[in-house]
């Protein structure tokens, strides 16, 4: 076994809304570190899919599928990976959504899904991993937060308002729970590309903004976010609570670029 302080052999993790993007990414990664991993989503073919990668590399992992908006696809998916594993070491809360529109006339329906799904699912996770965490006196939570946990975003406001309020719940989480042995941190992740993604960052002059705001020049590659969770997830981390870490080509830092 490797004596490195970011190996995370022996280690359980779930990652929740793990099967695409940026969750398929970390899901992968923390296998490669040595954790057993766990990736679950609504659609069984991306976790059969996801599972069969973890597994090649040698890992253990389960196929089940979750919602984080029905707490109760949550406690089965706990209880099933504690019946499996016997424990959950490390959490990531990945799920999420999002939708474009002037705010003045925002539908409220699509305002609670969002609201639901980015911020109250992400407490659902908390909630039901967390106590196992809790009463153990180890675990690490790791929240996805946004750029627009910061700043502001064009006709996104549901989206950057859930995301801002991800970045306050997981300090409060962490004031909470840390001296229980659970730490609770965020990444926030800046401009990285994905399926979902491509034509808006390649096509649209949304795109071409957010790579002249980036001083790196680039977007992102989602297994660029990998170092970022096995750090937080792993021993390096100990003393790291109530953080968002930044992982953004310098987005944030920038002012005038030209």
């Amino acid at each position: 076994m490797s004596a490195s302080i970011f190996d995370l052999q022996g280690k359980t993790a779930v990652v929740v809304g793990g099967t695409t993007g940026i969750g398929h990414a970390l899901a992968l990664g923390l296998a490669d570190a040595g954790a057993d991993v766990v990736a679950s989503s609504r659609r069984p073919e991306q976790v059969e899919q996801t599972a069969a990668a973890i597994e090649a590399k040698g890992r253990k992992t389960l196929r089940r599928t979750s919602d984080v908006r029905d707490r109760a696809t949550l406690e089965t998916l706990r209880d099933d990976v504690l019946n499996a594993f016997g424990k959950v070491d490390i959490l990531v809360n990945c799920a999420g959504t999002t939708k474009r529109a002037p705010t003045l006339d925002f539908p409220e329906a699509d305002w609670d899904l969002i609201m639901e799904t980015n911020l109250t699912g992400t407490l659902r996770g908390c909630q039901v991993f967390g106590k196992h965490m809790l009463s153990r006196g180890y675990g690490r939570i790791i929240n996805i937060a946004s750029l627009s946990t910061y700043v502001a975003l064009f006709e996104v406001a549901a989206y950057c308002a859930s995301k801002a309020a991800v970045g306050a719940l997981t300090k409060t989480l962490a004031v909470e729970w840390s001296r229980h042995g659970v730490l609770v941190n965020a990444i926030a992740p800046g401009v990285f590309r994905t399926d979902l993604n491509t034509n808006l960052l390649d096509s649209t002059e949304r795109g071409r903004e957010f790579k002249m705001r980036t001083p790196m020049g680039r977007f992102g590659k989602t297994e660029e976010l990998v170092g970022a969770a096995v750090y937080l997830a792993s021993d390096a981390a100990s003393f790291v609570s109530g953080e968002i870490l930044v992982v953004d080509g310098g987005f944030l830092a920038s002012g005038v670029n030209h």
